[in-house]
């Protein structure tokens, strides 16, 4: 896979979490900001839109979200 295609993969992994968890950009912002990663609506759209963002982030906001466990087979 290309390097693109795994950015798509993160941020489609990245997007059902949060769906799942009924977690806004907004209320993610304000969460990940409570534990000391600041980022705001905005910056969290941009990058997932982008799909790229660090791993350090992805961890954060699926831990947030309440991710039981993320299996790399299903990605």
């Amino acid at each position: 896979m290309t390097e693109a295609e795994w950015s798509d993969k993160a941020r489609r992994l990245l997007k059902a979490e949060l769906a799942r968890a009924e977690l806004s950009y907004e209320e993610l912002a304000a969460k990940l900001s409570e534990g000391g990663f600041p980022e705001t609506k905005a910056s969290i759209a941009s990058k997932i839109s982008r799909g790229t963002f660090s791993a350090s982030f992805l961890l954060a906001a699926l831990k947030t979200a309440g991710a039981p466990v993320i299996r790399l087979e299903d990605v």
